[in-house]
C-alpha cells in the first residue's frame, strides 16, 4: 500500500540532521514528560522512533485518503450558505481522518493535549500532506497559528484554546484587507474596548482570508484611535462560538480549490486581546508570518515531489518514435533538474526548520527559567540564522514548485493540458505559493540585508569549510570558485552606491546566494547518503554554475545609467 512518507526515504533522512539531537534535548526538557505521559519519549532514540511512527501514520492517511479525495475536492470546492462557509464534502472526510489519527495541535506541549513535535517534524508532516493535496494542507497546517497564541497569549488563553486545536478545531490568521495586502501597516479593521462588557469589539472587513470561517481566528486590528501605521495595531483572538463574523464572499480561484479563501465582515464581534496592545504587527504578526512562510516552503516541497513523481511515471510509460520518452535527452534533462531542485530545496527547508527549532525551544525554556550565557548566545545565533534562511526557503521552494509543475506538464505534452491528468491541478495549485504569505519579491526584500551586509557570505564561507566525502570534493571545489565570483559581484553592487540599482539587482543576488547555500547543503547530504543525493548534487552544482556565472556577468557589466533602459515609462506625477 502506498505511503507518502516511507515511499520517499529522502524525507526521513533529515530526522538524522546534525542539529536533531540538540533539538530533541531542548524540546523534551530532560524528558520530564515521560513520568506523566506514557506516550512521551524517554531518550533521543525513542523520540526519533516516535517521529517516524507519526510520519508513517500521516503518510498512510495522505496516500490512501487525502490523495484519492483530491480530485473530488478540486471539482467541488467550498461554497457559501447563509453567511457560512461549507467545505467540499470530501474535505470533511480528510478532517475526520486527520483528527482520528491525532494529527492536530501536534506542536503543542502535552499538557494541553499536543504531541510536542519540533518544527522540523511538523514541516515533514506538512510536506507529506501537501503532496496529497496542497489545498487541504492549507487548512490543516493553519493549526500552527496556535504557536503564536502559545507564545504571546496568557495562560488562561492557552488553556482555553490550545486543547480545542489539539482536538481538531481549525484556525485562521485574519490579516489582509481590501486596501491592505502586503502593506499591513494600512490595516483599518477597528478594535474598540467595550467597558460595559469588559471585552474588545471588532468592526470592519477582512479579505483573502485562508480558511476564513475557522473556529479560532487571530486578527490584526487597529486598537489605537487616530493612528495610521503599524504602531497602532494589536492582535486579537476571535472565537467563532461568540458570533459577530459572517462570510460575505468565497473567492473563485485558479487553484487550491479545497482551501476556502474568504471575505469576512466583522460586526461588533467580541474578541480577546492577545499579548500587549500596539505590538500586533511589530512583533506578533512577524512571528506568525515567519511560521507561515516555513509552512509554504514545506507545502512547495510536497507539491514539487508530486510533480516529479507524475513526470517520471509518465515518461517511463509514454513511447514515441518507438522508444520510451524517458530515454530522450530533452526529457531526462528536465527530470534530473526537477529532482535536483526538489532535493536541494528540501535540504534548505529542513536546515531552516532546525534553526527555527533551536531558538524557539530556547525561547520556551526562557519562560520557565533564566538562560545561561551559553544558551543566550545559542539563541541569538540560531535566531539570526533562522531570520536569514526563512525568506530563502520560502522564496526558492515556491519558485521551484512552480517550475517543477510546469515541467511536469511539458513532459506530459498535450496530455498535461487535459483536465483528467493530475499535472494540470499541480500547476494551478503551485501558482499561489510564490504569492501568498509574501511574494518572492518580498522574500528578496527580507533576505537582502543579510546579503548586502555580508552575513550570508560569511555563512556560505563557513559552510564551505565543512568536511565532505572524497566523491564530493570535486563538486565542492567548483562551488568554492563560484563563491569568489559571487563575492566580486556583491562588491560591485556595493561600489555602485545607488539604492535603485541595489533594488534592481537584488533578485539576482538573492538567487545566487540561495543557490550557493543549497549547493553546499546538497553536497553535504550526498556525502552522508550518496545513494539518495549524489545524482542531484552533481546536477544542482552544474545548474548553480550556469546561473551564478551568468548573473555575475550581468551584474559586473551593469551601471547606474543602464537602469533607464528598463523603465517602462516615465513615472506619473502623484495627484495633489
Amino acid at each position: 500500500m502506498a505511503n507518502y512518507y516511507s515511499d520517499h526515504p529522502e524525507i526521513g533522512f533529515y530526522l538524522n540532521h546534525p542539529l536533531m539531537a540538540r533539538i530533541v534535548e531542548l524540546k523534551e526538557k530532560g524528558f520530564a514528560d515521560a513520568k506523566e505521559y506514557d506516550y512521551a519519549p524517554v531518550d533521543l532514540g525513542d523520540a526519533i522512533e516516535n517521529y517516524k511512527q507519526i510520519l508513517d501514520i500521516t503518510g498512510d492517511v495522505a496516500a490512501n485518503i487525502i490523495a484519492p479525495n483530491s480530485e473530488s475536492v478540486d471539482l467541488e470546492g467550498p461554497h457559501l450558505e447563509n453567511g457560512r462557509m461549507i467545505y467540499a464534502s470530501k474535505t470533511y472526510e480528510n478532517l475526520d481522518a486527520t483528527r482520528k489519527a491525532g494529527l492536530w495541535g501536534v506542536s503543542m506541549p502535552r499538557r494541553y493535549g499536543g504531541l510536542n513535535l519540533p518544527n522540523a517534524v511538523f514541516s515533514m508532516l506538512s510536506e507529506v500532506i501537501s503532496a496529497a493535496d496542497a489545498g487541504f494542507q492549507n487548512i490543516w497546517s493553519l493549526q500552527s497559528c496556535i504557536d503564536t497564541l502559545y507564545e504571546f497569549g496568557s495562560e488562561e488563553q492557552r488553556q482555553k484554546y490550545i486543547p480545542r486545536v489539539c482536538e481538531g478545531e481549525g484556525m485562521s490568521m485574519d490579516l489582509t484587507e481590501p486596501d491592505a495586502g502586503s502593506d499591513l501597516q494600512r490595516v483599518m479593521l477597528k478594535a474598540t474596548y467595550d467597558e460595559k462588557e469588559q471585552c474588545w469589539r471588532l468592526n470592519g472587513v477582512k479579505r483573502f482570508i485562508t480558511n476564513g470561517d475557522s473556529d479560532i481566528h487571530l486578527v490584526l486590528a487597529r486598537s489605537e484611535e487616530g493612528t495610521k501605521d503599524g504602531r497602532g495595531l494589536s492582535m486579537f483572538i476571535y472565537d467563532k462560538r461568540q458570533g459577530g463574523v459572517d462570510v460575505r464572499h468565497i473567492e473563485h480561484k485558479l487553484g487550491i480549490h479545497g482551501s476556502p479563501t474568504c471575505e469576512l465582515t466583522y460586526k461588533n464581534a467580541k474578541a480577546e486581546l492577545c499579548g500587549s496592545t500596539r505590538m500586533g504587527l511589530i512583533k506578533y504578526v512577524m512571528a506568525l508570518m515567519n511560521g507561515a512562510r516555513l509552512g509554504i516552503a514545506a507545502q512547495s516541497v510536497g507539491l514539487s515531489q508530486e510533480a516529479y513523481n507524475e513526470g517520471l511515471a509518465y515518461a517511463k510509460e509514454r513511447a514515441q518514435f518507438g522508444e520510451k520518452i524517458i530515454n530522450f535527452p530533452a526529457v531526462y534533462d528536465m527530470l534530473s533538474r526537477m529532482k535536483a531542485k526538489l532535493d536541494a530545496g528540501r535540504s534548505l527547508l529542513y536546515q531552516t526548520a532546525c534553526y527555527v527549532d533551536v531558538y524557539k525551544c530556547l525561547e520556551d525554556i526562557q519562560r520557565d527559567r533564566k538562560l545561561t550565557a551559553e544558551e543566550r548566545a545559542e539563541l541569538k545565533k540560531y535566531q539570526r540564522l533562522a531570520d536569514a534562511f526563512t525568506p530563502m526557503a520560502k522564496g526558492m521552494n515556491s519558485e521551484y514548485a512552480n517550475q517543477n509543475a510546469y515541467d511536469a506538464i511539458s513532459i506530459h505534452g498535450g496530455s498535461g493540458f487535459i483536465m483528467e491528468y493530475k499535472s494540470q491541478r499541480l500547476y494551478r495549485d503551485a501558482r499561489i505559493f510564490s504569492i501568498y504569505e509574501g511574494t518572492t519579491q518580498l522574500q528578496v526584500v527580507a533576505a537582502i540585508r543579510y546579503i548586502t551586509n555580508g552575513t550570508l557570505l560569511g555563512i556560505i564561507k563557513e559552510m564551505a569549510q565543512g568536511e565532505v566525502s572524497e566523491a564530493m570534493q570535486p563538486l565542492k571545489a567548483r562551488v568554492e570558485k563560484l563563491i569568489a565570483v559571487y563575492e566580486e559581484a556583491l562588491a560591485h553592487v556595493k561600489e555602485l552606491g545607488d539604492q535603485a540599482v541595489h533594488d534592481f539587482l537584488a533578485r539576482r543576488l538573492y538567487d545566487m546566494t540561495c543557490e550557493l547555500v543549497m549547493s553546499l547543503l546538497i553536497i553535504g547530504d550526498a556525502s552522508r547518503a550518496p545513494e539518495l543525493f549524489q545524482k542531484s548534487a552533481n546536477v544542482y552544482v552544474r545548474m548553480t554554475e550556469e546561473d551564478v556565472l551568468g548573473k555575475a556577468a550581468y551584474i559586473k557589466n551593469f551601471t547606474a545609467d543602464d537602469l533607464d533602459s528598463f523603465k517602462a515609462a516615465e513615472p506619473e506625477a502623484e495627484e495633489a
